[in-house]
């Protein structure tokens, strides 16, 4: 499937290439900007796969039912991780032969360490995190717990994790390469931020998967494509970042040296540095793999840079 994926992304590519060298299709720039590849780069995407939507875990604003659980395996209790082909037991109500379970694990996160201001506020807000641990299939269900075979695993299953109704969910469309404009200004209907990444991750790049606090109530849907977005106060507001606006940089032969948003015994005797006005930039762009009524978890198919939890999140117009 990846190398299907590739090849289609290399002759898009190829064909977008050999349309805009002879001007027949080059889209027109915005009123106002230059088309050059730091304020246009050409966007090749990557596709996601089954793995990619089967395993990219979510957050659920409702705590999932848990009284359906892995209750051990075939080598209990000599065997603790479960993984494709084991036979597991399924503690709870409602098997039947053939049906199948997705086995899910509520989350907790150990570090106490917040990615950018009001980060656990805004993930207790937003949700119970989940990451999704395989699929299993019930094989006999006579004993008081039934038992089933795993037929696919993303990570190790452990007991005590959660069984739900298994469904199928829609593959995304192949996306062409496009032009990723840089510089675009908001104006977006629907946007929100980044909650968390997988794993809780917080620097995150391609193929990586992140937590929106948007989803399918505001209208958002399998196969958007957001764009990823940061302004340069985030900077300003982090303990680390801040540090390198603190820090010189003038030049000595410099008459007035420039001061970033200074206070009254920082300011310089040059010129001042209002980072709110420097322009919003675009750090990537992720395609949606999976929604609830208020979350989505997207996939990045194109970084520029890392992109953080924290940064905000709007649906790319250019795309739909």
């Amino acid at each position: 499937m990846k190398k299907t994926g590739l090849l289609v992304l290399l002759l898009a590519t190829a064909a977008w290439a050999q349309s805009a060298a002879d001007g027949s299709s080059a889209p027109a720039s915005p009123a106002g900007t230059l088309s050059t590849t730091a304020g246009f780069p050409i966007q090749g995407v990557q596709t996601p796969t089954y793995a990619d939507v089967y395993c990219a875990g979510f957050i659920n604003r409702e705590t999932l039912p848990d009284a359906n659980f892995i209750a051990g395996g075939l080598d209990t209790p000599y065997t603790t991780k479960f993984v494709k082909g084991d036979v597991v037991y399924l503690q709870g109500t409602g098997y039947s032969a053939g049906a199948e379970y997705e086995i899910v694990r509520a989350l907790k996160d150990l570090n106490e360490y917040e990615m950018f201001p009001g980060q656990k506020k805004l993930i207790k807000e937003t949700g119970q995190p989940y990451m999704e641990v395989g699929r299993v299939r019930v094989i006999d269900t006579r004993s008081r717990t039934a038992v089933a075979r795993i037929e696919y695993s993303c990570d190790p299953i452990n007991p005590g994790d959660t069984a739900i109704p298994f469904a199928e969910r829609p593959m995304v469309s192949f996306h062409a390469p496009i032009r990723f404009d840089r510089f675009l200004p908001t104006g977006s209907k629907v946007s929100g931020r980044i909650v968390m990444g997988k794993d809780f991750d917080s620097q995150l790049g391609t193929g990586q998967k992140i937590y929106i606090n948007v989803g399918s109530n505001q209208g958002v849907k399998v196969g958007d494509y957001f764009r990823a977005v940061r302004n340069y106060e985030a900077e300003l507001l982090d303990p680390v970042g801040s540090l390198s606006f603190k820090a010189a940089i003038s030049e000595d032969t410099q008459k007035k040296s420039p001061s970033v948003d200074p206070t009254m015994f920082t300011k310089s005797n040059g010129p001042v540095i209002h980072v709110r006005n420097l322009p919003r930039r675009a750090v990537g762009e992720f395609v949606v793999i999976g929604t609830t009524p208020t979350t989505a978890t997207g996939m990045i198919v194109f970084a520029m840079e890392d992109v953080h939890a924290g940064d905000g999140v709007e649906l790319d117009e250019q795309t739909q």
